[in-house]
């Protein structure tokens, strides 16, 4: 299937590592022109570096909170490519804290990081969209905004929802200008920095809630991204699209396994 993205400018936020670089590597591979930035200079140059193997690559090393330089990086984006026709906000934070743990400074923090780098990275692309009368944007959110965890980046999931939510007003924002929003809400996924940080029991408390019993790798969930994005998707916009693996979507979510073994054992 032709999903229309060649020719296409798509940026990805945080694109360094994890599910942005696997979304960025995917689109490149689909004859896209991928532009990529987080804050750490060092990584989106390596990561650059290995993803101009599949296609044209910019990096740009900014804070996405910043709403400034969100739009200069959408500018700088257009100058290089000569348009800008796909945004994926896929910046996020967490961290183990309790609700009643987190002070003024954490509280913003984590709220500029899961919420306010999307409303700057929807307004900075819509700039440009609008006057394309054309464009996608995808937001990535999180299974937390379903199903958040009590005592582990307590303020990870409400934010989350709120970009679930936020989805749904720009794309009644921006649809008369021919401009999609959607979401995109990943379960489970062993990104570098998850693997990093889990431990073996809590590994093995996610995915045996979950109905395909394992987590999800970065390229599975970059993959429904690009469906997003792509004019596979042309009438889809204020959609959230849940990609967890059936994470708690059962009360029992072991009982066909168990079925199964039984019969096994017979």
């Amino acid at each position: 299937m032709d999903l229309g993205l060649t020719g296409k400018t798509v940026v990805v936020t945080g694109g360094s590592k994890g599910i942005g670089y696997a979304a960025a590597e995917a689109f490149l591979k689909e004859g896209a022109s991928v532009a990529i930035c987080s804050r750490h200079e060092e990584e989106l140059k390596k990561a650059a570096e290995t993803l101009s193997q599949y296609g044209p690559v910019y990096y740009e090393a900014y804070d996405v909170v910043d709403a400034e330089s969100n739009y200069r990086f959408a500018e700088h984006v257009n100058q290089k490519f000569g348009s800008l026709d796909v945004w994926v906000n896929n910046v996020g934070v967490s961290g183990p804290k309790k609700g009643d743990e987190y002070d003024d400074e954490e509280i913003d923090f984590m709220t500029g990081v899961c919420f306010k780098s999307v409303v700057y990275g929807c307004q900075a692309a819509f700039r440009y969209m609008k006057k394309q009368h054309s464009g996608a944007i995808v937001n990535v959110s999180s299974l937390a905004a379903r199903c958040p965890s009590a005592g582990r980046s307590t303020l990870y999931g409400p934010l989350k929802s709120a970009i679930n939510n936020l989805t749904n007003t720009f794309a009644g924002e921006y649809c008369p200008y021919n401009v999609r929003v959607t979401c995109i809400m990943p379960g489970f996924t062993l990104t570098p920095a998850v693997k990093q940080t889990i431990s073996p029991e809590e590994l093995s408390m996610n995915t045996q809630a979950t109905l395909l019993r394992r987590a999800a790798m970065p390229e599975e969930i970059a993959r429904p991204i690009v469906f997003l994005a792509s004019s596979a998707a042309s009438y889809m916009t204020a959609t959230t699209i849940e990609v967890s693996g059936g994470r708690s979507m059962t009360l029992n979510p072991s009982f066909a396994y168990d079925r199964l073994a039984a019969a096994e054992n017979r």
